[in-house]
């Protein structure tokens, strides 16, 4: 059987979420109204950026108004905003979370990443930093290659779970011998469904959950970056206030 580390990507391995930057791309080139972002989305942001409001409510503000935006939109458009993106964003992402894939691919790993955010952005990240296969949310295209304003999400965690599943059967992954990688609640199938969990900068929800469920918080690994630090840590050091 094969051996196999899933990341998540936004807050995992990228450094924020990498909606938020095609919905800038989407606010610039005027597809999406400027007020938008000012009376919908920014508030969120702002509750969150002030450790007042939760992080997945600014991502899902946003997902549901790119949802609204793209409908009737030809599919090379957002292919084109995709690759500018990851070209011009790549490279923001967390040492550690890098390190491992590099880390992973080195000894014989399946590295597959598992993201929520639009598969056209999931599959240009995924040529630039190695992986071997990549699943992300599918915004469904007409027979015009045209969005038609419907979605099959992966941001939450059943959908994750379904493509852990899949995933096994398509390349016979030992689950035990595997890791997974993630940041939010979102994650915490993916991560509950492996021998070797690691939380990366999560979440409050996330980590409140994984300390309710003995069978993950006595495997789980929580590391933190900040700045050029790196705190490697167990659920027994964290003291949720």
């Amino acid at each position: 059987m094969n051996k196999a580390a899933f990341f998540d990507i936004d807050g995992t391995l990228y450094r924020e979420g990498l909606i938020t930057e095609v919905f800038k791309k989407l606010v610039k080139y005027e597809v999406i109204p400027t007020d938008r972002w000012y009376k919908e989305v920014k508030p969120r942001y702002e509750k969150w950026d002030k450790r007042q409001g939760n992080y997945d409510d600014y991502l899902l503000k946003m997902a549901d108004i790119y949802v609204e935006a793209i409908k009737g939109l030809h599919k090379s458009q957002i292919e084109f905003i995709a690759k500018n993106v990851i070209s011009q964003k790549g490279d923001r992402v967390y040492t550690y979370t890098r390190d491992r894939i590099k880390w992973h691919k080195k000894n014989g790993y399946k590295v597959i990443t598992i993201s929520g955010s639009p598969i056209e952005l999931v599959r240009e990240m995924s040529k630039k930093h190695g992986f071997d296969d990549y699943i992300g949310a599918k915004y469904i295209i007409d027979k015009n290659d045209k969005y038609t304003g419907e979605v099959i999400p992966m941001w939450d965690s059943q959908s994750k779970k379904k493509a852990i599943e899949d995933l096994v059967k398509k390349y016979d992954i030992d689950l035990e011998k595997s890791y997974s990688y993630g940041d939010t609640a979102g994650d915490f199938d993916m991560l509950s469904l492996v021998g070797n969990p690691v939380c990366v900068n999560p979440t409050r929800e996330l980590v409140k959950e994984i300390m309710e469920n003995n069978f993950i918080k006595n495997k789980v690994r929580i590391v933190v970056e900040r700045k050029d630090m790196i705190y490697n840590l167990n659920a027994e050091c964290i003291d949720i206030i």
